[in-house]
């Protein structure tokens, strides 16, 4: 149990950065075609919009 717990969080943390490392490639034209800042990346890579 606390095991798939540790994996969960290690899984979710990967998703996040993978996230947040994608959101950061566009450009700024791009984040604000779909509502975005970049100070927005990192909060919606951690919780999502």
């Amino acid at each position: 149990m606390f095991l798939s717990v540790i994996l969960s969080s290690i899984r979710q943390w990967h998703r996040s950065r993978e996230t947040a490392r994608q959101l950061s490639a566009l450009s700024d034209r791009e984040l604000s075609d779909i509502g975005l800042s970049r100070s927005d990346i990192h909060q919606v890579a951690r919780h999502g919009r």
